[in-house]
């Protein structure tokens, strides 16, 4: 009985153990990505990758992205809960975490599924612009002449432009260029894939909550159970989509910690 219960106490002990390293522990994942298509001025560029805060934040989550030495950070959405109950603390959120990412490098943003579940999502968003971050629903900016580019989620408007008609309005004026496409969802690499997107950014799976081996996760959201593309790099033909498994969320990660990835890219 003694040897019964030492064992079931030390079983305890090492399962909190790993719940509590697994849940709060953030780690910086670094990855590269070679291209035939980026231009010179863009060799060696460096991205911060955030996602799925979900209202998250420490001083050692910025010294992590400060340590990164980011030439821009990109944020794909549900960077809060969308609370309808509590609107102004969100908003103050954001202007808090984006001013403090601003001043580290040029950040740019794409909304996720819980910005659209807020009471004024538009307020998010402005709030985004006004601490000095770019938001891009269904646009682009060129930035060392790479076109950086967001396509909205599925949550927003039901008028708003597909994904394929935001590729097509950009290679209409673009041209070939590399183009780095910020998307909320994580599971659309065919479709990118068939829209010759370069590099996609994404989250929203939060990494597939528990990673058990010979799995890409457990369970995420619009997936359900046994997921697929949840963390790290895929590839289908010429297109690399960058998973993250995000910051926050619900704290019943295992042997899945937060992340924040660097990712460079560079000249094939």
């Amino acid at each position: 009985m003694k040897r019964f219960l030492a064992f079931t106490l030390i079983l305890i002990a090492v399962l909190g153990a790993l719940w509590l390293d697994s849940n709060f522990r953030i780690v910086t994942e670094s990855f590269s990505i070679a291209s035939r298509n980026l231009p010179p001025e863009a060799n060696g560029l460096r991205i911060v990758h955030l996602t799925d805060l979900h209202g998250e934040w420490s001083d050692s989550l910025l010294r992590q992205v400060r340590e990164a030495e980011p030439d821009i950070i990109a944020i794909t959405g549900d960077i809060v809960d969308g609370d309808k109950e509590n609107f102004d603390a969100e908003r103050d959120y954001i202007s808090m975490a984006v001013g403090e990412l601003s001043r580290v490098a040029p950040v740019y943003y794409v909304p996720g599924n819980h910005e659209w579940a807020s009471s004024d999502p538009r307020g998010l968003f402005r709030a985004v612009s006004e601490a000095g971050g770019t938001v891009l629903r269904n646009d682009y900016v060129v930035f060392r002449g790479i076109v950086i580019a967001g396509c909205d989620d599925p949550n927003g408007p039901a008028d708003q432009p597909t994904c394929a008609e935001t590729v097509e309005k950009i290679r209409a004026k673009e041209g070939g260029r590399f183009i780095l496409m910020l998307y909320h969802r994580h599971d659309r690499l065919a479709m990118w894939s068939d829209l010759g997107v370069d590099c996609v950014l994404c989250g929203h799976a939060h990494g597939g909550m528990v990673r058990l081996p010979f799995t890409d996760g457990l369970y995420a959201p619009g997936q359900q159970w046994f997921p697929e593309y949840t963390s790290g790099v895929y590839r289908e033909k010429a297109t690399e989509t960058v998973v993250s498994r995000g910051i926050g969320g619900p704290k019943y990660r295992l042997f899945n910690n937060p992340e924040i990835i660097s990712l460079t890219l560079s000249i094939e």
